[in-house]
C-alpha cells in the first residue's frame, strides 16, 4: 500500500508536469510558426492540431504510467512477499522453539511430580506402614526434589544467560580446569589432563566454570565407569582450545545436529537418570556469549570428542 501510494503520487506529478510541458512547447511552436509564415487563416487549424496532439500525448502518457504502476504493483507485491517470508523465518523458528521448549519443560516437570504423588498416595493407603517403608518413600521423594531443583537451576541459568551481558576478566583456563578436576575427588582418577602453554582468555569465571563442569559431567555420564576421560588444552591460532574425549556408545551422525537443542537426548532410553538434555544447550550458550565455537565428533561405539574454542586475551 505504501509502495503504490508513492508510485501513484509520483505518476500523477509526472503526468501534470509532462502535460504542462507539452502544452507550453506546442504554444511556442504555434507562435513561432505563425510569425514565420504570417498566415492567420491557419490559426484555427493549428489550434485544433495543437489540442489533438496534447490530447493524444496525455492519453499515451496516461497509458504508459498505468503500465508502469502495474509493473511496480506486481514487482513490489512479489518482492514484499519474498521479503516478508525471509523476515518471518527467524520469528517462526523462535516461536516453534519456544513452543517445543514449553512442552518439553512441562513434561520434564510433570514426570517427577507424578512419581512423588504416586508414592505418597501408596504410602497413605497403607494403614500400617513401617518406619522403613516411610523412609524409603521420603528418600525417593527427596531424589525427585533434587532432580526438580537441578532442572529449575539449569532453566534459570539459561534464562539469565539470555538476558544479561557477562562481565569478563582475564582467566587462566588451565587453572580453572584443574580446580574442577580436583573437586571431583574420587572421580578425578578417571581424568587425564594435558596442558600445552598457559592459556589466558577473557571470560566470565562463573560461566566458564559451568561450561567445563557440563562437558566433564557429560563425558563421565556417557562413558563406562572404568574408562578414562582425556582433556587436552592447547592453543589454536588466536583461540584457546579445550578438548575432551570419552569412550562409550557415542552419538549417531544424524543426531549430532540436534544435541545442542534444549531437552534433546540422542538416546531416549538413557534419559531416566542421565539429566534433562539441558547441559549441552547451556554449554553452547556460554560459548556463544564468549564469541567462541563448540563442535563435536563422535565415532559410535568408540569415542566422542567435544572441542571448544575460546578467544585468547589480546
Amino acid at each position: 500500500m505504501i509502495l503504490m501510494t508513492v508510485s501513484i503520487s509520483f505518476s500523477f506529478a509526472v503526468f501534470q508536469v509532462a502535460s504542462s510541458e507539452i502544452g507550453n512547447r506546442l504554444d511556442r511552436f504555434q507562435i513561432s510558426f505563425q510569425e514565420s509564415i504570417d498566415l492567420n487563416t491557419l490559426s484555427s487549424k493549428i489550434d485544433n492540431l495543437r489540442d489533438n496532439e496534447i490530447s493524444k500525448a496525455a492519453e499515451n502518457l496516461s497509458i504508459e504510467l498505468i503500465y508502469a504502476n502495474l509493473i511496480v504493483l506486481i514487482m513490489g507485491g512479489v518482492g514484499s512477499y519474498l521479503l516478508a517470508c525471509h523476515s518471518i523465518k527467524p520469528i517462526k523458528k523462535a516461536h516453534e522453539a519456544q513452543s517445543r521448549f514449553t512442552s518439553d519443560a512441562s513434561h520434564e516437570l510433570r514426570t517427577p511430580l507424578s512419581v512423588m504423588k504416586t508414592e505418597i498416595e501408596v504410602a497413605l493407603r497403607d494403614k500400617n506402614p513401617t518406619i522403613n517403608e516411610l523412609k524409603t518413600t521420603l528418600s525417593s521423594n527427596l531424589e525427585e526434589i533434587d532432580r526438580l531443583n537441578k532442572l529449575s537451576e539449569m532453566l534459570l541459568n539459561l534464562s539469565r544467560l539470555e538476558q544479561t551481558k557477562l562481565k569478563t576478566h582475564p582467566i587462566n583456563l588451565n587453572k580453572i580446569t584443574n580446580n574442577i578436576i580436583k573437586e571431583l575427588k574420587q572421580l578425578s582418577i578417571r581424568m587425564s589432563a594435558t596442558y600445552k602453554g598457559r592459556q589466558i582468555i577473557e571470560a566470565n569465571e562463573e560461566a566458564l566454570t559451568d561450561l567445563i563442569r557440563i562437558l566433564i559431567n557429560n563425558a563421565l555420564t556417557y562413558s563406562p565407569k572404568d574408562s578414562k576421560i582425556l582433556i587436552n588444552i592447547t592453543k589454536q591460532d588466536n583461540f584457546a582450545r579445550f578438548q575432551i574425549s570419552n569412550s562409550g556408545d557415542g552419538i549417531k551422525a544424524d543426531k549430532i545436529p540436534y544435541i545442542f537443542d534444549r531437552f534433546y537426548r540422542a538416546d531416549s532410553s538413557r534419559t531416566n537418570n542421565k539429566g534433562y538434555g539441558l547441559g549441552l544447550s547451556l554449554a553452547k550458550k556460554i560459548v556463544e556469549l564468549h564469541n567462541g565455537k563448540i563442535s563435536v565428533i563422535s565415532i559410535p561405539k568408540k569415542e566422542t570428542t567435544f572441542t571448544v574454542l575460546l578467544p585468547l586475551k589480546k
